[in-house]
This record gives structure tokens, sequence and C-alpha cells, in this order.
């Protein structure tokens, strides 16, 4: 997310100074510049995306994988509740 921050801070500063140099207009090569750094920041959100959805997954999977050892624990602790009274 930082990451994120960063390349968006880089872009409105390199927006700023677009502006800022000179009356004479926006140069061919500055907007080369800025449409590499949207495609930049387009590529950089929709990697974030996509990181988002995997940790949503792995989330959803640990909580499965909790919830079976839960249940584990639950019968584990009622077969040694059966055992305990067996052996009485």
């Amino acid at each position: 997310m930082t990451r994120m921050k960063k390349y968006f801070g880089f872009l409105m500063v390199a927006l700023l100074m677009t502006g800022f140099v000179g009356c004479g207009g926006v140069t061919p090569e500055q907007f080369a510049q800025l449409d590499e750094l949207r495609a930049e920041v387009k590529s950089l959100e929709q990697e974030l995306n996509s990181l988002q959805s995997d940790k949503t997954k792995l989330e959803r999977e640990i909580a499965e994988r909790q919830a079976a050892l839960d249940q584990c624990a639950k019968e584990k602790a009622e077969v040694k509740a059966n055992l305990k009274k067996m052996g009485k």
C-alpha cells in the first residue's frame, strides 16, 4: 500500500511540475512521460487488487483450517471423556 502511495505521490508531483514548467504548454515528451506514469499506476492498482484477492482467499483458507482444528479438538475431548468413563 505504501508503494502505491509513493507512486501516486510521484505522479502528483510530476503533474504539478508539468503545470509550473513554463506557460508554453506541455511538450510531447511530457505527455509521453505522463502516459507512462498512468500506465504504471494502472498496473500497480491491478497488482494491488490481485494481491488483495489472494489475501482474502488465504484468510478464508486459514479460517476453514482453524474450524477443522477446533472440531478435531472438540472430538478429541469427547473421546478422552468417553475413555475416562469406560475406565471407571
